[in-house]
């Protein structure tokens, strides 16, 4: 694919870049300026989860690990922060994901109307995760305003609000919560519920909303060394936005910031769908381009899955280091009815390409199966310790470099188990 080459030393770049301060540093109090270390804490879920595996040699290999010691790994990529439980891509989700041992934290990037960066999953999901819906000022600014749902014509609740609707300002006076909607609603408060029984509410009383520079200040004001991996969202609107804002201007700002606050490009996972981003960064930022992240989702399909295989070395060839698809597309269930890695896991490391993966922690109990990231093994997956026996291949037999997960000790925990820390 062609890289479309644009010139970013432009004064508008610049002050896309520099028109909002960079945050002061965060520590926790306990946490001194030449404090390197992180008192790790993964809670009980870890321990629930080999409890309920079935009695075999892993089994006891990680009941042996119980009491530690724990400490941040890279091998854990945490998702969202620690959207199992915390509102995603909030303050106290992303120092939850960072108490529980990741040492890689996610940034999902979207712009605002005034082509400022935030923390949101995608450009167009305000009505889900945040409460606009309850400020009438800004919900009225929103692509589709709430529709309530009509049973008598059987029609859903809708809205659709987008960081591009609003500024940077007013997405920073709204609350996050839990990614939900309710679409039998017929009023906003109705609409706003919703949360997933495998979920909680608990935590979700008025998450703080994240700049993309506000999340790289509290993850770099720690000092402990973390590292970044922002996703740059495919937009939701008509690229160019606004007429003079494009694809490219977007990918570079992202890279901007970076590099504005003094971040070693060695600490950057940038991840994008688009394999056109990546391209743009290994041309134009190959400091950054090299550890560039593909997120491979024509896997989604039987045919789209036997392309992506086959199109795997000639990805290597353009530059490409690094390829994340949903982790059910690494792995298969043999005639023995044993999990193994699958025909895409094993191009990929012929091909010389490394393999992160998502997402851990996203499906709710797997008594049934496990949904979309367990779909090539599901039928040998039926309590939920089997997550760890899935991750164990991943990890020994795939040769995965990481995974994403949505509640990150659960990965903490099997990579300190496993020396791989």
């Amino acid at each position: 694919m062609r890289v479309v080459a644009v010139s970013i030393a432009s004064a508008l770049a610049f002050e896309l870049v520099s028109a909002i301060p960079a945050p002061s540093p965060f520590r926790w109090p306990g946490n001194p300026n030449d404090q390197k270390t992180l008192n790790v804490q993964l809670g009980p879920r870890p321990y629930y989860l080999v409890n309920n595996m079935d009695p075999g040699p892993l089994k006891d290999k990680l009941a042996s690990c119980s009491e530690g010691p724990f400490r941040t790994t890279e091998f854990t990529f945490s998702h969202r922060g620690a959207p199992l439980q915390f509102p995603e891509h909030t303050t106290e989700s992303l120092l939850a994901g960072i108490r529980m041992g990741a040492g890689v934290l996610e940034c999902d990037v979207a712009f605002t109307g005034d082509k400022q960066l935030v923390c949101r999953h995608a450009q167009c999901d305000l009505h889900m995760t945040t409460n606009i819906l309850t400020k009438p000022a800004l919900a009225a600014k929103c692509t589709k305003p709430f529709t309530p749902a009509d049973p008598a014509k059987g029609t859903p609740a809708s809205a659709s609000c987008c960081t591009s609707d609003i500024t940077l300002a007013e997405f920073k006076t709204l609350c996050g919560k839990m990614e939900a909607n309710d679409l039998t609603a017929t009023n906003v408060t109705q609409f706003l519920r919703g949360t997933p029984s495998f979920r909680t509410d608990l935590y979700s009383t008025c998450g703080t909303l994240m700049s993309h520079k506000e999340y790289i200040g509290i993850i770099e004001g720690l000092g402990l060394g973390l590292k970044f991996t922002p996703e740059l969202k495919t937009p939701s609107v008509k690229m160019p936005f606004q007429g003079t804002y494009t694809q490219q201007q977007y990918a570079q700002q992202m890279i901007d910031e970076y590099k504005a606050a003094g971040i070693n490009p060695s600490r950057v996972y940038a991840q994008s769908f688009l394999i056109d981003d990546i391209y743009y960064w290994i041309s134009k930022e190959p400091a950054f381009g090299k550890q560039a992240v593909f997120l491979d989702e024509r896997v989604d399909t039987p045919a789209g899955y036997t392309n992506a295989t086959a199109s795997l070395p000639e990805l290597a060839k353009k530059g490409v280091k690094i390829v994340a698809p949903a982790m059910f597309a690494l792995t298969k269930v043999d005639a023995q009815k044993k999990i193994v890695p699958s025909e895409y896991a094993i191009a990929a490391k012929k091909a010389g390409l490394e393999i992160i993966t998502w997402s851990f922690e996203r499906s709710g109990p797997l008594s049934t199966g496990g949904g979309y990231y367990y779909d090539y093994v599901k039928e040998v997956i039926n309590n939920d310790g089997d997550m760890y026996t899935v991750l164990d291949v991943l990890a020994k037999q795939v040769g995965i470099k990481a995974i994403f997960s949505d509640w990150p000790a659960t990965v903490t925990y099997y990579a300190n188990c496993m020396g791989l820390c």
